[in-house]
């Protein structure tokens, strides 16, 4: 782990000049467009074979673009390399984390050899895996917020429940199975162990939970160690395939479809949508616990965006938010700053990447970059 006398070093070495670095994946382009808007210098680490969006498509020349410098490398796991880490200290780089650190990195590499100052708390990006001790779950229990009901044994199964397994293809991508109880549990189960599409060892490492019925929504926040509160940065919903285009069919066509392909829920993007006035309160508070779960057990905690996914049920007695998954680093929907919660504080819309560079920028110019990175 970098400590932080060598972070002091690196900060002072760094002065009032920084850059904004991001892996070229996920968010890069939404962090770099927010560092531009705030007048900082941008570079991105891609991998090779992926970089033409940003060497190319979006690379800044003549006043346009976004990504001003690009390091390729052979894969992105390679960004802890001395020579790749050498050219991001040159540029004096802040680096932005993202979900590609914990799916294409070494976390244990990321967390112990990167010597870059992060802005984020290093420790809590592999807290979203669900094998981890002490992850999410712990925090979102410790912090007193409403989640499913979890079964560690099937065999106690007595509703319907949803099974989170890693895919044996894909481990960071998730299967996903009904059942009601431990038969149904083992039948569904062992259809997918004989296809390949999950493994044993994956299987007995699956979230078991109640499967909750209610309008889904992600609520994306920013807490700000400057100023010690909690922004809404922005709500969405997740677009995934193939279940978005079974959605769009008829009932009967939908019958005729599954008879030859299976249900899936892979992540290609993200819708903006709105909440209701008189719930806002009631995720501000669960925000705002969360991110004091996250600064007893991990500190410093949360710093910057972070997002509470889950759904609004009907109730009885009412309506209350229940939170499915947890991102602790920059969530993957540039799409959030068209919804109007930011605008309602700053009187214009704010990117996630824009307010990511407003933090930095401030603590650079107040001189405390050391309270947002670790």
């Amino acid at each position: 782990m970098i400590t932080k006398k060598e972070l002091q070093t690196i900060i002072k070495e760094y002065g009032k000049d920084v850059t904004i670095g991001s892996l070229g994946g996920h968010s890069a382009l939404d962090v770099c467009r927010g560092a531009k808007d705030e007048g900082l210098r941008t570079v991105v680490v891609c991998q090779k074979g992926r970089e033409k969006t940003y060497t190319n498509y979006y690379k800044s020349r003549n006043g346009v673009g976004v990504v001003d410098e690009v390091i390729v490398v052979d894969k992105f796991s390679d960004i802890v390399k001395e020579e790749v880490q050498k050219k991001l200290q040159q540029l004096n780089t802040v680096f932005v984390h993202s979900r590609y650190f914990w799916v294409y990195c070494d976390i244990d590499k990321i967390e112990n050899n990167f010597k870059i100052p992060f802005f984020g708390t290093r420790q809590l990006v592999k807290k979203e895996e669900r094998h981890e001790e002490n992850n999410q779950y712990f925090l979102l229990d410790k912090a007193g917020i409403k989640t499913p009901q979890r079964f560690e044994n099937p065999k106690d199964i007595d509703r319907l429940v949803l099974v989170k397994v890693a895919e044996a293809a894909r481990v960071y991508e998730r299967a996903f199975f009904f059942a009601a109880s431990y038969d149904e549990y083992v039948e569904k189960s062992k259809q997918l162990l004989d296809k390949i599409t999950i493994t044993e060892d994956a299987l007995k490492r699956s979230i078991i939970e109640e499967f909750v019925v209610g309008a889904l929504i992600n609520f994306n926040f920013f807490y700000s160690p400057l100023t010690k509160k909690v922004e809404l940065l922005g709500t969405d919903i997740r677009r995934q395939t193939n279940i978005d285009g079974l959605l769009r069919l008829t009932a009967p066509e939908q019958n005729e479809v599954l008879k030859h392909n299976k249900v899936k829920y892979i992540e290609t993007g993200h819708i903006a949508v709105t909440v209701k006035e008189s719930l806002l309160e009631k995720a501000y508070e669960a925000a705002e616990k969360f991110v004091k779960a996250t600064q007893k057990h991990y500190p410093p905690g949360i710093i910057g965006p972070f997002a509470l996914q889950g759904a609004i049920i009907a109730g009885p007695p009412k309506e209350e938010f229940v939170v499915f998954d947890v991102s602790m680093r920059i969530p993957g929907s540039p799409g959030t700053r068209y919804t109007p919660y930011m605008n309602y504080v700053y009187g214009q819309d704010v990117s996630v990447g824009r307010r990511i560079a407003m933090e930095i920028k401030k603590a650079v110019e107040e001189g405390k970059l050391l309270d947002i990175v670790t």
